[in-house]
């Protein structure tokens, strides 16, 4: 079955808590601590095959979780590391947010990118000592793993997309040209998936074509199939618009595809296009050119017109050469738009040791990163632990300006939004 949009819940791996422990062996007396760290948790990893063509693999398995660290051990012993989920998705593969925003894009084959990285495993009490504390009482948990709920979105790469109404002859010239095999019949919508094939130019050049589900009038608002399958052309750098040359009005046909090219999400009619008639084979040759005037002057300045036959390939050796030139021109304009992109912007990053104060009912909020990342291997009601996190918020600054914004015995210190941990001034 075919595939190409499914919600996924993605959870990397908790790290291991570390481990309070004192050595205690016969006719050792004091052994001192020897309670080891927490291993780290599994990341959650995505990565392109080329052995993949649908994400069907996700529609019932939408939890994709890596293991969690385990904890430290007695004698100093480290806890084992989390495994890694590796996530394999069809090249050409989008993960976003609910947000819409792009986590991963993955393009080529064996290209990876972690999507979700595991926490880190907490320290032991052995991690802790020094020539002034020799017999520390504090270990730390395990941070959580990251997660996110996001979509994961197939679209397909591809040199040119087919587009055109149902009946254009979109999948006819498909398995004409190359051998994949689409399901062809005299009713509409016979294709219900978009099909690739790659089409032999001549010895040195190729082009892989995309048959895209034909389209109706109506189809951004949901009609026939819908618009979904035009995600499939975001990636294309020229579209094959095709017009059956026996439809009963060739520019209406023509402004119909373009109007829901035009209300896609992503306005496609300024995609690079070769226009063309097909079904030509007997047609009259007046009559032909006829059509191809009217056509030309419907079309972009620059467009190319033609006609072809998939069944006598009439016109079709040459359509292929035209399309062939459209779309290395494509290709090379895009490579200078990339080029262009990768110079290096320069801005001042937040910094992780930030922080920031709010006043709150009954004290305040405590905010940051690194500060909110000791909090949440702090153990909370265990006294040596919250001392070290005073210690922590101490040498920072933050009881310092704490201090500053008027703070009085008893009051409460909240560390993140939402709340981690509190602890008594």
């Amino acid at each position: 079955m075919f595939v190409d949009r499914v919600n996924v819940n993605i959870r990397a791996g908790k790290g291991g808590d570390g481990l309070l422990s004192f050595r205690r062996e016969k006719f050792i007396a004091k052994g001192g601590p020897d309670g080891g760290d927490g291993g780290n948790g599994g990341s959650v990893v995505m990565r392109a095959s080329r052995n993949q063509n649908t994400l069907a693999n996700f529609r019932y398995k939408k939890l994709l979780q890596a293991k969690d660290g385990q904890a430290g051990g007695k004698r100093k012993r480290h806890g084992k590391k989390g495994e890694d989920l590796m996530v394999d998705v069809p090249l050409g593969t989008v993960l976003t947010n609910h947000q819409g925003d792009i986590i991963a894009d993955l393009t080529e084959d064996g290209q990876t990118e972690i999507i979700a990285h595991g926490g880190g495993g907490g320290f032991g009490n052995a991690h802790f000592t020094s020539s002034t504390r020799q017999a520390p009482r504090i270990s730390e948990k395990g941070e959580p793993g990251e997660e996110l709920d996001g979509t994961f979105e197939l679209k397909m790469i591809a040199d040119a997309g087919i587009v055109g109404l149902p009946n254009a002859g979109k999948s006819t010239l498909l398995s004409v040209i190359s051998n994949a095999k689409p399901e062809i019949a005299d009713y509409p919508f016979t294709t219900v998936r978009p099909n690739l094939g790659v089409v032999d130019i001549d010895k040195k050049n190729s082009l892989l074509l995309a048959d895209i589900p034909g389209l109706i009038e109506g189809a951004s608002q949901g009609k026939g199939l819908g618009d979904e399958f035009l995600r499939h052309t975001e990636r294309t750098p020229v579209l094959l618009h095709l017009i059956d040359i026996y439809s009963g009005d060739i520019a209406a046909a023509y402004k119909t595809i373009m109007q829901e090219l035009k209300d896609y999400k992503v306005d496609l009619t300024y995609r690079p296009q070769l226009v063309a008639l097909t079904k030509v084979e007997g047609f009259d040759k007046k009559q032909l050119d006829a059509k191809l005037r009217k056509l030309a002057k419907l079309v972009p300045k620059g467009t190319p017109v033609m006609a072809f036959s998939s069944l006598s390939r009439e016109g079709l050796d040459e359509m292929l050469r035209v399309l062939q030139k459209q779309v290395a021109q494509a290709r090379r304009k895009q490579a200078k738009t990339e080029q262009a992109d990768e110079l290096p912007v320069i801005s001042i990053k937040p910094s992780d040791s930030d922080w920031h104060i709010e006043k709150a009912d009954g004290g305040y909020v405590v905010s940051g990163r690194q500060i909110e990342r000791f909090a949440v291997r702090t153990r909370f009601g265990d006294g040596h632990s919250e001392e070290r996190l005073r210690d922590i918020l101490g040498k920072r600054g933050v009881i310092r300006q704490l201090e500053r914004q008027g703070i009085e015995p008893g009051q409460t210190i909240t560390i993140g939004n939402p709340p981690i941990g509190k602890l008594e001034y």
